[in-house]
């Protein structure tokens, strides 16, 4: 297995780092991921904490960080898969460093937030919008679709 250590010391690799909460793999996980892996060599993937999924989601994910770690690192085009900060984003971009940040196009990250966070840790990282192109099976719609009976599995 590559640590973040062999890929930053890897000469002229680029890393991509791609989050998100990752409840439920869908459809729209595997696009947004494989776009990601394609802008680089390495692709690290964060998947939120459980205090962070809360707040992102307003409600108890389904699966613990460290599950929905474990399912995340099991996808071939995850290189790495760890479990991000509950108070600074940053403290992971910095901990990983990678080269290129891409956010989900249903992502509420702002890209200028982001960059200028970037800077404020020295590290100038090309921030990329991915385009979905199946934004009909986020996990929203899946909610929508299922109702709320499906987090009481």
């Amino acid at each position: 297995m590559i640590t973040l250590e062999d890929m930053q010391n890897s000469w002229k690799s680029k890393i991509v780092l791609a989050g998100g909460v990752f409840d439920i793999i869908h459809p729209g996980h595997i696009n947004t991921l494989n776009d990601a892996k394609k802008m680089g060599d390495f692709l690290v993937v964060v998947v939120a904490t459980d205090k962070t999924a809360v707040k992102m989601k307003k409600r108890k994910p389904l699966h613990s960080a460290q599950l929905r770690q474990e399912l995340v690192s099991s996808l071939n085009m995850v290189d790495l898969c760890i479990i991000g900060d509950d108070e600074d984003i940053f403290k992971t971009v910095d901990l990983v460093k990678p080269q290129i940040i891409a956010l989900g196009y249903d992502q509420t990250h702002q890209e200028k937030f982001i960059t200028e966070g970037c800077r404020k840790i020295n590290l100038e990282v090309e921030v990329a919008r991915l385009e979905s192109p199946r934004p009909e099976t986020s996990s929203s719609v899946i909610e929508k679709e299922y109702g709320k009976d499906i987090h009481g599995l």
